[in-house]
């Protein structure tokens, strides 16, 4: 397992209920997170890069922070394969150019 996952893993554990924002008291959220940033540039990672994301989710880690610059948009869509059939336990922060914000 690499050390960035063992590590996002281990902080997941550990955060429990201590470390939640919330918002407007009508959603609540961990203060860490999960990245994309050089997920989908290798597709003989995919499935690993998937199962990392569902990992986190499952340790609790309910933002997924990712960018359409991020592997010209495959970074958004292994964020979409992870979460597949569990959409809503996610909150995915997407970031666009300037000239698609229209």
């Amino acid at each position: 397992m690499p050390s960035f996952l063992l590590w996002g893993l281990i902080m997941g554990r550990e955060s429990g209920t201590r470390n939640i924002i919330n918002f407007a008291g009508h959603h609540s959220l961990q203060v860490i997170g999960q990245g994309t940033w050089y997920m989908g540039e290798k597709p003989a990672q995919r499935a690993t890069e998937v199962a990392a994301l569902q990992a986190g989710l499952a340790c609790g880690l309910r933002l997924i922070d990712t960018a359409e610059m991020y592997a010209d948009g495959a970074a958004e869509e292994v964020a979409g394969e992870a979460l597949q059939g569990r959409r809503d336990q996610a909150l995915v922060v997407s970031k666009v150019y300037p000239w698609n914000a229209w």
